[in-house]
């Protein structure tokens, strides 16, 4: 008996040819990404038979990223617009990759222009979303470190360029500018939620978060150098470049792409100089995502769901979501209370800051400076007859003892606290100093709250984990029978990280009388949790397996984000 056979290569007919040049001829695409669309082939198989076609061979992500581009011989910018790639491998092997092998004046014009032809490259081709992620991996560093060892001029010395485009980055004549600016273009070219910039002995690394883990995006020598950039930032804030010894915060604003993007700046002092970290914030982008957000949208299975949306319907009380920060809780109460807003009630938010702008929602910004806390304008919330109100985040007794009295004196109440799961939600109000009988009295239900990464649908295949790796995450082998695990591989789509996007899952915990008496009567968490698991809870590692059975996310990232 033989083993699956791998799948045979297909031929590119002349025919499949003539009307892939048709198409990329009518929609300006090229040649190979025609053909893809045409033949609906899947991009290995469609670079195998292009390999066989033209006598190439086909260079995949792993390959590409091992190798060295050569861009003193043929400049990123050219690159970029002629699809090619100049690199040498590990024995200093000279390739010339290209991304549409029917380009034969691209080739040509590598070899003679550049003066290459004596080089004798060896030819080979890869997908063009492959070149194209493993370009804008090298456009990073490359623009960064471009003109470090030029003698510019210190940072400081120009204003922050109100709009940011690949353009004007390369005018920037400061090397520190054009760090900056490149590293918050590329940051929203990643979908970055945030950006890292930490001060090491004599080196600044800068980093994204995407989709919830920090990526290396380059490294700066020079503690010179280092200190220059924090400066920078700190101008753009509007803080004081002159302190170094204590934390600040501020916030600045640039437009990329027609489009105005917000910038929360956190500055802190370490013992290699300071480090900061910018939390980036597409109000626009935002906008049109909260005019369809539902929970539906959130990637919540039916179960959760459910509960969610009872406890949204209840007349009054107190609807709790926690998790740790960027776990995506005030998204999930904005697609709650979408889902209610009806128009017949008056619901009133106060945020810090306020991320989706509602329709006939009154949303009131916390400015600390001037007063604004979320305790002060929660009273305030309070004479303006609303009917729902949400609060950003409980962070101190005073604006949990003032929400529970909203709850009870028949308001619905939205928040959110930093908590590590349900249970750990009534220590922190009993030690905030909330009594715990108003405390039962006033809540409806606690959702606890996880993003998991989800693997990349074009990279992702099947594989079987090892009995150990079962056993680490909690399971058995029989529990795992018929489970159908996959595992993404990287590639261009999801730029090497072998996940693309994220989903959200939760646990429900919906209070009933017997749970209220227990909170009351201060009871061990081990009680509350058996009579929790009688309810009919989902404890949330169970809820994040379900999506390891489908073959959705791995073992590795539930016990990263769910424990």
């Amino acid at each position: 008996m033989t083993g699956p056979q791998p799948p045979l290569v297909p031929e590119v007919t002349p025919a499949l040819i003539d009307a892939a040049r048709a198409l990329a001829a009518r929609e300006e695409r090229s040649l190979v990404q025609a053909l893809q669309q045409l033949a609906g082939w899947p991009p290995e198989l469609l670079m195998a038979a292009l390999g066989e076609r033209f006598g190439y061979p086909v260079l995949g992500m792993r390959e590409l990223h091992a190798m060295r581009p050569q861009f003193e011989r043929i400049p990123y910018a050219d690159c970029l617009q002629r699809g090619v790639l100049l690199a040498t491998d590990e024995a200093r092997v000279p390739h010339l990759v290209l991304s549409d092998p029917f380009d034969g004046a691209a080739e040509d014009w590598a070899l003679r222009r550049h003066g290459l032809a004596g080089a004798a490259p060896r030819v080979a081709i890869a997908h063009p979303d492959d070149l194209q992620a493993c370009l804008a991996q090298q456009e990073r560093q490359l623009r960064a470190m471009d003109g470090f060892h030029g003698g510019a001029g210190a940072a400081g010395d120009e204003e922050v360029a109100a709009v940011i485009t690949l353009a004007s980055i390369g005018d920037d004549a400061s090397p520190v500018v054009k760090l900056v600016n490149s590293t918050l273009y590329d940051a929203l070219k990643l979908q970055a939620s945030d950006i890292h910039l930490e001060c090491d002995a004599g080196c600044l690394h800068v980093l994204c978060r995407i989709d919830g883990v920090l990526v290396p995006l380059t490294q700066v020598q020079g503690q010179e150098m280092a200190e220059q950039v924090i400066s920078r930032i700190k101008v753009m804030a509007e803080l004081d470049i002159a302190e170094r010894r204590i934390p600040q915060d501020g916030r600045f604003k640039v437009r990329v792409n027609d489009r105005e993007i917000d910038f929360r700046v956190s500055v802190m002092p370490n013992i290699f100089g300071e480090d900061a970290v910018l939390r980036l914030l597409d109000r626009q982008s935002l906008t049109e995502q909260a005019k369809s957000l539902r929970l539906d949208h959130l990637g919540l299975d039916a179960l959760t769901m459910a509960g969610i949306r009872r406890l949204a319907a209840r007349p009054h009380g107190m609807l709790l979501v926690t998790g740790p920060t960027g776990s995506g809780k005030t998204t999930t109460l904005y697609a709650a209370i979408t889902e209610i807003h009806t128009g017949r009630d008056k619901i009133v938010t106060i945020e810090d800051p306020v991320e989706y702008r509602l329709p006939r929602v009154l949303q009131i910004p916390v400015n600390e400076k001037k007063g604004l806390t979320f305790a002060r304008g929660l009273r305030s919330i309070l004479r303006h007859d609303p009917d729902k109100i949400m609060v950003g985040e409980i962070r101190d007794g005073e604006t949990a003892q003032i929400a529970v009295q909203a709850a009870l004196t028949g308001h619905l109440v939205f928040t959110t606290v930093h908590a590590n799961n349900v249970f750990d939600v009534l220590g922190r109000f009993l030690h905030m100093g909330v009594d715990a009988y108003s405390f039962a009295a006033a809540l409806n239900g606690i959702v606890a709250q996880r993003l998991l990464r989800i693997n990349c649908p074009h990279c992702a295949v099947e594989v079987q984990p090892a009995l150990h790796e079962i056993e680490a995450a909690g399971l058995t082998a029989g529990q795992v029978q018929g489970w159908r695990f996959k595992a993404g591989q990287g590639c261009g789509h999801c730029r090497g990280a072998g996940y693309k996007g994220r989903k959200a899952v939760a646990e429900v915990l919906l209070l009933d009388d017997g749970l209220r008496e227990l909170i009351a009567g201060k009871a061990p968490i081990s009680a509350l949790k058996e009579r929790a698991a009688q309810a009919g809870l989902q404890p949330l590692q169970q809820a994040a397996w379900q999506w390891v059975a489908r073959g959705e996310t791995t073992l590795e990232e539930v016990a990263r984000v769910a424990g």
